[in-house]
């Protein structure tokens, strides 16, 4: 079994399974499914606004795919998380690839 399938699985047995959406967008990232991605990111955040490399990795998505005003978004609200969850690594990488992204 491939590991979308897998995760999918999972997800299908524990809807609430953090750690397991965010695999499965990442595997979809990775196969270039960016709009399967996009989608598991989102609910990912959106049940768990706290979840802080969501928002990195799918800005990391977005950038790939050209759609840098939307990865800008993305690492705003990414960077409002890293505050508020104190994790600081989160909040440079974040940082930084915001100026990347602005150069």
């Amino acid at each position: 079994m491939n590991r979308i399938a897998t995760l999918s699985e999972i997800l299908t047995a524990n809807p609430e399974d953090s750690f397991a959406r965010y695999g499965l967008a990442q595997e979809y990232s990775n196969t270039g499914q960016i709009e399967q991605a996009l989608q598991e990111f989102k609910t990912l955040i959106g049940k768990n606004p706290d979840y802080t490399p969501a928002y990195f990795m799918a800005a990391q998505t977005l950038a790939k795919a050209d759609r840098v005003d939307e990865a800008k978004r993305m690492l705003v609200d990414g960077i409002s998380s890293a505050v508020r969850t104190g994790n600081k690594h989160a909040q440079s990488e974040m940082t930084a690839m915001m100026e990347e992204l602005s150069a």
